[in-house]
């Protein structure tokens, strides 16, 4: 059983002053690896204190050397790539192999986007010819509580870590407590980088304790959130009393919307990634909706790609996929796949129960619905698992309706061949990001959505402007000092 009871405060490893253990479960097996602390107030109030003891120093240090700093943290991020990547495998499920690549990767991903983005980011510069003694400076919004999902954890601390660090910002990092070895290991690395004491702190812990008191608490500047958007709402209204800024990445049900024209691999394209880290992706394509010329052979082909998804221990090589991340998550799954049964949605591949084969582990089967209506639960509801739901569309403008008639609204895909209907969708379609024919966004892209999917922007450009605050000055001196 590993054994890792203790919390990263002012440039050190301490022990917990009101912890509690917290057992962390292998999803492929059910069973305890290792055992963590969850801290209390005590511990809160003594990372929210190193943070706010370090943050003059760290502004003042020129955004040059916070730079370099990220820098030599990435260069020891991707040597340690390998252990990184066997943590996160363990800890959450996601098969060793797409771990260590895509899991792992996104991290090295985000901070090297970061590092581009801050050498050509006017930290501060004149307002314009108009008004040449006024300046604008970009400055750090202070002390900033940074807290974590489990899904894909890597990927979201670096980009917060990454841009909160670059903006001169403080922090006290709450991960996950179903994957927090991971973020460990990355205070690891960030005290190997050079850090200095109290800009990044780490305290284990849950939503309802630490997380709760980091977003009360009156020494914080900045909750940067990602998780479920009920907990968002919570967040905010507790960060309402302070008035402190608040970053949400919350869920998602995207809409792909499969026109007649579509390339032949667009309804395999969707499925697979539906289908990808078990369908636990806020950004997941998990609402397919195909023109009715093709509907018929997509239901068909979804069907089959579906069938032969493999699944599997998170530990062995390949290209399966594994386990969902716990007890609680399997169980929601299996009741909202019944649940779309029930209501008479037609099930076309999977169902409830694990894999053949497979009689321990939070496995799912991947499952396909056709003949969806709007109104269904499983057309509304994001489900985090393999769960796909197909429905029918007759025009354009029906396509757009259905796919904008969700309280969500983070990713949307679509696949056509015409180039004036892919702009007129970009344009119409109520999301933060919108996907077409497979192509991924650009290095440094922001990363966010609308109404309940949240309101902040993360990676690259936008991502460090989230935690910097805009100063104007008038009065201006050539002068140097």
């Amino acid at each position: 059983m590993i054994e890792k009871r203790d919390f990263y405060i002012n440039g050190q490893w301490v022990k917990p002053l009101e912890g509690k253990d917290y057992q962390v479960i292998d999803p492929s097996t059910e069973e305890p690896f290792a055992v963590i602390a969850l801290g209390g107030q005590a511990d809160t109030d003594a990372a929210v204190a190193a943070a706010k003891a370090a943050l003059p120093g760290w502004m003042a240090t020129p955004v040059a050397e916070r730079i370099a700093l990220v820098e030599k943290l990435l260069e020891i991020y991707t040597r340690r790539g390998d252990e990184m990547g066997e943590t996160i495998s363990q800890e959450m499920g996601a098969p060793v192999d797409m771990a260590k690549s895509s899991q792992v990767g996104a991290g090295s991903w985000h901070l090297a986007n970061f590092i581009r983005a801050a050498k050509n980011f006017a930290f501060e510069g004149p307002l314009g010819e108009h008004a040449p003694n006024d300046r604008i400076i970009h400055e750090a919004v202070g002390v900033a509580a940074l807290i974590t999902p489990w899904n894909w954890p890597m990927n979201q601390v670096t980009l917060k870590v990454g841009a909160a660090a670059i903006a001169g910002c403080t922090m006290v990092l709450k991960p996950s407590e179903e994957t927090p070895l991971d973020a460990m290991l990355f205070a690891e690395m960030m005290h190997e980088a050079g850090f200095p004491a109290g800009v990044f702190n780490l305290v284990n812990g849950d939503g309802a304790g630490v997380g709760s008191q980091l977003t009360a608490h009156e020494d914080v500047d900045m909750v940067s959130f990602t998780g479920s958007s009920r907990a968002g709402k919570l967040i905010s209204k507790s960060a309402a009393d302070t008035l402190k800024r608040v970053s949400l990445e919350l869920g998602g049900k995207g809409a792909n919307l499969i026109f007649a024209d579509a390339d032949e691999k667009a309804v395999k394209r969707g499925v697979l990634h539906m289908m990808n880290n078990t369908g636990q992706s806020c950004n997941a394509p998990s609402r397919m909706l195909v023109q009715r010329e093709i509907y018929d052979q997509a239901v068909d082909m979804a069907a089959e790609v579906a069938s032969k998804v493999s699944v599997g221990p998170a530990s062995e090589a390949g290209r399966h996929i594994g386990p969902v991340v716990n007890a609680v998550q399997w169980g929601k799954i299996q009741d909202l796949i019944q649940t779309g049964i029930d209501e008479g949605a037609r099930l076309v591949a999977g169902g409830t129960g694990r894999p053949e084969g497979l009689n321990k582990g939070y496995y799912v089967r991947p499952t396909v619905f056709a003949d969806v209506t709007p109104d269904m639960t499983i057309a509304r509801e994001e489900i985090f698992g393999p769960v796909l739901s197909i429905m029918a569309f007759e025009t354009e403008e029906e396509a757009v309706q259905m796919a904008n008639d969700t309280v969500y609204g983070l990713t949307n895909y679509v696949q056509t061949q015409d180039g004036a209907r892919l702009n007129r969708m970009a344009r119409q379609l109520r999301s933060g990001m919108v996907e077409m024919n497979g192509q991924g966004r650009g290095a440094g892209s922001p990363f966010g959505g609308m109404k309940q999917s949240g309101n902040g922007r993360e990676g690259g450009t936008w991502g460090l402007e989230d935690f910097l605050e805009v100063k104007a000055v008038s009065g201006w001196s050539n002068e140097a000092g």
